[in-house]
């Protein structure tokens, strides 16, 4: 890069919030290196305020995000084009293909598979008149993995936090920032805010700290991996080179930005996952899976209510349900930015149905299919997913699955070489999010894009050599940053309905 390019880039960055978001995740890591059980024991209390006292209003927020979006889209205002494009930017396959792999990340495979077995042997409270373990805990346990990934989880990526991104952006001319959510409130004074610029952190620190850990999980699961099926030395060196690799692949996809790397890992994720799928279905137990994913269903929208609702059991909700909804809330600002860059000239209907409609229902497919396919080998074969899944963990589960999928030899295989597309695709998007945070524009210099997927990876392989915890810890940092970040989320349900209304006065959708 010669001095003219890195001279744009450093009055393109904004400065305050880079250091401080920057710094905060350097301070986590050298609190980790001084004491990972002093920092691992104060996360750990963090997360039990954060699931004591906020968990009900995350509950709340969800489903009332999910029923404010749809009466948007299927108003008058539904009709709206956001963006100021008359055509989409791609094709609707790409567009829907960045949001799926986006989303699901590392969940696409090891949650996928072990998510639904954790329930079936072990019934949700909410169903405790449920033997585990039987065929009638089929659909109570892959129905719950289907709320904990479904409409309302999936409504918190932009059901209405893209209306009102792509207004303020597109329409008004706001940075492309999570303080931009803010710009119903304040007007043009959020772009100097010192509210802004606490927005901004919040929401880096969510979505930075959810993706290191994915990084660092990705390394010690696919060590383990390659140590069960080649016999590798599952040590700090293995686990080093596996997120090296992964990194040099984000190097490459993040330099050609969305229009190809972003797209093409995307789209290869998405045919890798219907590849196997179709593989189940025709040669595995595919008359299972289609009966498990009709009965399932059924159950989640028939019990949705009680499922969405259910407090009887803190400690529960707090290692499942409301985990999941605290990395959903925590990466939704981030996630809603990339969304918003890539929906420009579709309609506000036509982007809620696909974030929230269209791609829970594709997740609880792919859940039903892996999971499913899980819960079929367990019932045969009682111990034979269970057993290594509550010995090793989760990818000692998903190569049992895969061991006795059809094309069991190569399966393993495959399976890692799908979590790792994954991993690779989220962390891709997540630092194209993390550069747009920084910068306002949608097409952020290189080098911050650059930046971000390289510290990451860092401070992942950092906290993997730390050990006793420090990626846990991380991980349960996201529920923690998931607290001011749902606050700034509240405002949407109201403000939302009002922006979406101007614009469909604008545009002749309704009467002035």
């Amino acid at each position: 890069m010669n001095r003219r390019d890195w001279s744009k880039t450093k009055e393109m960055l904004n400065w305050p919030v880079f250091l401080i978001s920057g710094g905060l995740l350097l301070a986590f890591v050298l609190f980790s290196l001084f004491n990972v059980s002093w920092t691992s024991k104060y996360v750990d209390a963090g997360f039990d305020l954060a699931i004591r006292y906020f968990g009900p209003y995350w509950q709340v927020l969800l489903i009332a995000t999910f029923l404010v979006g749809a009466y948007i889209a299927f108003s008058s205002s539904g009709n709206v084009v956001l963006g100021n494009l008359k055509k989409p930017e791609m094709s609707f396959y790409k567009y829907l293909a960045i949001i799926v792999t986006t989303g699901l990340g590392a969940g696409g495979v090891f949650w996928a598979a072990s998510e639904p077995m954790y329930y079936f042997i072990d019934m949700p409270p909410a169903f405790n008149g449920i033997e585990s373990g039987t065929q009638a805990a089929v659909a109570p346990a892959l129905a719950q993995s289907f709320l904990s990934w479904g409409f309302t989880a999936w409504s918190v990526y932009g059901a209405i936090s893209c209306i009102v991104i792509m207004y303020a952006h597109n329409h008004r001319g706001m940075p492309l920032k999570p303080r931009t959510l803010l710009y119903p409130i304040f007007g043009e004074k959020i772009k100097n805010s010192a509210w802004g610029t606490v927005a901004d952190v919040v929401c880096i620190i969510g979505a930075a700290a959810g993706t290191i850990g994915p990084i660092g999980f990705l390394g010690l699961q696919v060590s383990y991996g390659v140590n069960v099926l080649f016999g590798w030395p599952n040590t700090f060196m293995t686990q080093v080179i596996i997120i090296l690799a992964l990194s040099s692949v984000v190097l490459l996809s993040t330099i050609t930005g969305i229009e190809k790397g972003i797209q093409i890992l995307s789209s290869l994720n998405v045919r890798a996952a219907l590849v196997i799928a179709v593989i189940l279905l025709v040669f595995g137990p595919g008359g299972f899976l289609v009966d498990s994913f009709i009965s399932s269903t059924g159950f989640y929208l028939n019990e949705f209510v009680t499922m969405s609702t259910f407090r009887g059991d803190n400690a529960w909700l707090g290692s499942w349900t409301l985990f999941f909804f605290g990395w959903f809330i925590g990466f939704g600002p981030l996630v809603a930015l990339l969304i918003a860059r890539v929906s420009r000239g579709r309609t506000i209907r036509e982007i809620f149905l696909v974030v929230a409609v269209l791609t829970p229902i594709i997740t609880n497919i792919w859940f039903t299919v892996l999971g499913g396919s899980g819960i079929h080998y367990e019932l045969n074969n009682a111990g034979s997913i269970s057993g290594p899944l509550f010995e090793n963990g989760l990818p000692a589960a998903i190569i049992a699955i895969a061991h006795q999928m059809p094309f069991g030899t190569i399966m393993p295989f495959v399976f890692l070489l799908l979590t790792t597309l994954f991993v690779v695709t989220t962390v891709d998007s997540m630092s194209y999010s993390l550069a747009m945070s920084v910068t306002g524009v949608g097409n952020p210099p290189k080098p911050v894009r650059v930046f971000w997927a390289v510290i990451m990876a860092v401070i992942a392989i950092i906290l993997i050599n730390i050990g006793g915890g420090g990626i846990g810890a991380l991980q349960s940092f996201v529920v923690i940053a998931a607290v001011p970040v749902s606050i700034l989320m509240l405002p949407l349900i109201w403000h939302a309905p009002r922006v979406a209304r101007i614009l469909a006065k604008e545009q002749g959708f309704i009467k002035k």
